[in-house]
């Protein structure tokens, strides 16, 4: 039976398909953006010979039959890095990087490639936006000079895998897959149909030579990353690199990881060699803390499984506008008006006529609900104008009618609390009862129902 040819319509802007012309996109509503393709169609039958073709040699095997030899990661040496990865990096596999421009992927990728070939392992960099003397440049103030490390400046992914064959180096990197190209696909560099093939031809050679592939990815003006959503499922690991470019605070988040879990998470903070790894977060987000200021108190959040202290300060002041003003940095903003009204509704602190600012000390922004006891406790300190104990912490999550909310990973936060200095914390009073005060022996303990115990609390110690 003869081949049968088929022709669709691509969206260059999002990979919709269709299977007639329209001037405008029926997905993403773009004009003139509906690309022909013409595709040939396998026939139905397949005779003996090319049905013989089309078999792979792979069997099925048991899986207790299927045995490595336990060497499949490679061990950067970068504790922040490393950690994320599950414990290095695997061989053959593909792992993406986004963030936004500017936040350092470039820069931490260089150093990665230098910890792998100060070990003697091969490195690929392939960079479609930068010239080889540009990279050399940032290489020479990240003081990355080695000899296994090699730089390729070009945009196809054809001329890029024959390097790579003749080379084969231990990990391939690509940056950025937003100006690579590939043969056979006519659509502009950036594209949607563009970034998924070369992605595609990216993991197939990975899985083939088991050479790592790093692919550095552009972000939207969402956060997400660019081109088509199947990119983060053809890929292994998925990194986001996040942070204020006003700050040196960076955060390694993972948000896919098939080697490892997506709970882990890497701090950095950006110096003028590069990206360095900090060995004790709390220590660092506090180092500049001011102390008995009204308003401020420190909250204990989880990056990762890592608990980190952070100080966060809140502003109130007589608004002079009809609807007074709400502004949070790092801070959810729905979330601060809900604790807003929770305090004016079961507390009977009146906001109504003031504007309020909340703001997350060095560029980080918390998600955490565990942090809402802080942050309440914070707001009535700065409309009493009255500051909090420097040794005192609150941690529970507030619900709308008051109560105080057991929050996951209690212990590790308050042993964290303990290892910096803090010698009472309130939390919340359910809690308790699966908490040994002798396992926590520098610190007292206070439980709180509702949010007016918490408030009382701190009246009883110093507020």
């Amino acid at each position: 039976m003869s081949s049968k040819v088929h022709t669709k319509y691509i969206c260059s802007n999002c990979g919709a398909e269709t299977l007639k012309w329209m001037g405008r996109c029926p997905q993403c509503g773009e004009w003139n953006t509906l690309e022909e393709r013409v595709e040939t169609m396998a026939p139905k039958s397949l005779g003996p010979s090319l049905s013989a073709n089309l078999q792979s040699n792979a069997k099925p095997q048991k899986l207790s039959a299927i045995h490595f030899n336990g060497d499949k990661r490679i061990l950067l040496h970068m504790n922040e890095v490393d950690r994320p990865l599950g414990g290095g990096i695997v061989k053959g596999s593909v792992i993406l990087w986004g963030g936004e421009p500017g936040i350092g992927k470039s820069t931490l990728i260089l150093q990665i490639c230098h910890a792998m070939a100060s070990q003697g392992e091969r490195v690929l960099y392939c960079s479609g936006e930068e010239s080889e003397i540009q990279v050399k440049l940032r290489a020479e103030r990240l003081h990355v000079n080695d000899e296994n490390c090699y730089i390729y400046a070009g945009s196809s992914i054809d001329g890029i895998l024959q390097e790579a064959e003749n080379l084969k180096p231990s990990m391939l990197v690509i940056d950025s897959i937003q100006t690579m190209y590939i043969s056979g696909v006519y659509s502009p560099m950036g594209s949607p149909a563009q970034i998924r093939d070369c992605t595609s031809a990216l993991v197939r050679f990975a899985k083939r030579t088991n050479i790592s592939v790093m692919i550095v990815g552009h972000v939207t003006k969402e956060g997400n990353l660019a081109g088509p959503r199947i990119l983060e499922h053809m890929v292994d690991v998925v990194f986001y690199l996040e942070g204020d470019r006003s700050y040196q605070f960076r955060v390694l988040r993972t948000v896919k990881n098939r080697f490892g879990s997506t709970a882990e998470s890497g701090l950095f903070v950006m110096e003028g060699n590069g990206l360095k790894g900090i060995e004790d977060p709390s220590k660092y987000m506090l180092r500049n803390r001011s102390e008995s200021a009204p308003g401020s108190m420190v909250v204990a959040c989880m990056e990762g499984l890592r608990p980190v202290l952070v100080e966060m300060q809140a502003l109130t002041v007589h608004s002079v506008l009809a609807i007074p003003r709400r502004i949070a940095a790092g801070y959810d903003y729905n979330r601060m008006n809900l604790l807003i009204a929770v305090l004016e509704k079961r507390a009977g602190y009146f906001f109504g006529n003031l504007d309020v600012y909340v703001n997350i000390v060095g560029g980080i922004a918390l998600r955490d609900t565990a942090c809402d006891l802080s942050v309440c406790l914070s707001m009535v300190s700065s409309l009493l104008d009255r500051p909090v104990s420097d040794k005192l912490i609150a941690i529970g999550e507030v619900g709308l009618g008051g109560e105080v909310r057991s929050v996951p990973n209690l212990e590790q936060r308050l042993h964290e609390a303990e290892r910096i200095g803090f010698e009472r914390a309130v939390i919340p009073k359910h809690s308790l009862n699966h908490l040994n005060p002798a396992d926590y022996p520098g610190m007292q303990l206070v439980g709180a129902a509702y949010i007016t115990d918490a408030i009382n609390a701190l009246k009883s110690d110093r507020l």
